[in-house]
């Protein structure tokens, strides 16, 4: 799971990055409201960690800013200030949890995973046609046989299957998969796609990477889906 801090106090940012990674998530910190704007506008995270008194643009503007753009990232709002009103202000903006600076590590964590199971993401497994993906362990399992997945492959199958319904474009994967300001090229998505057709067939899964041309990837289950141009 992907987290973007936005967060003006640099060393606050690194440590939420210190403790989140120990935690298995990958995250990536902006310092104002410009930039974290810019980044969450992508899409790509799965949670937004978001202070409210930010240089450039506040939080209260960034949230109302990615709600109209119906940006579905969760977002939680950190800040100093603790009313009743303020507390308000941010859940009427757009944010879905509100928490109090200072704030124990303790409710942060309790809170990420809260905001990450109500939006699916904390399952134990994605299951598609006779194949599921184990979250936990990095296997593609089908029937008796299974393969292990590396880091990479891990997170393109997991994009892939938990937006099943959608083409993703080359670039969409890159900016999920590999970050926002990685280096990764679209090559770098096709080779993955290659290795995973590969273990897929591997374990006998009637689960295929479809490519559409100019488009992008998506899955289909063998024998219900239509025909794509790879």
């Amino acid at each position: 799971m992907k987290i973007l801090i936005v967060e003006d106090e640099k060393l606050l940012a690194e440590t939420l990055q210190t403790l989140l990674e120990a935690r298995g998530f990958e995250t990536e910190a902006v310092y104002d409201g410009e930039d974290g704007l810019s980044y969450a506008e992508t899409g790509v995270y799965d949670l937004l960690i978001l202070d409210v008194m930010l240089p450039r643009r506040d939080g209260l503007e960034i949230a109302r800013a990615l709600r109209r753009a119906h940006v579905p990232t969760p977002i939680l709002m950190l800040t100093a200030r603790g009313a009743l009103e303020d507390r308000v202000g941010g859940l009427d903006a757009g944010a879905d949890y509100y928490l109090t600076k200072p704030f124990d590590t303790r409710e942060l964590l309790a809170c990420v995973n809260a905001l990450l199971r109500r939006q699916g993401g904390q399952v134990d497994e994605l299951v598609l046609g006779n194949t599921a993906l184990d979250l936990s362990a990095c296997l593609l399992r089908c029937g008796g046989r299974e393969v292990r997945l590396s880091a990479r492959e891990f997170d393109v199958m997991r994009f892939l299957m938990q937006e099943r319904g959608r083409v993703l474009s080359k670039e969409l994967i890159l900016e999920k998969v590999w970050g926002y300001d990685s280096n990764a090229v679209e090559n770098h998505v096709e080779v993955y796609v290659g290795f995973l057709r590969k273990k897929l067939a591997s374990i006998g899964s009637d689960v295929r990477i479809s490519a559409i041309r100019r488009l992008g990837y998506h899955l289909e289950v063998e024998g219900h889906a239509e025909t794509a141009a790879d």
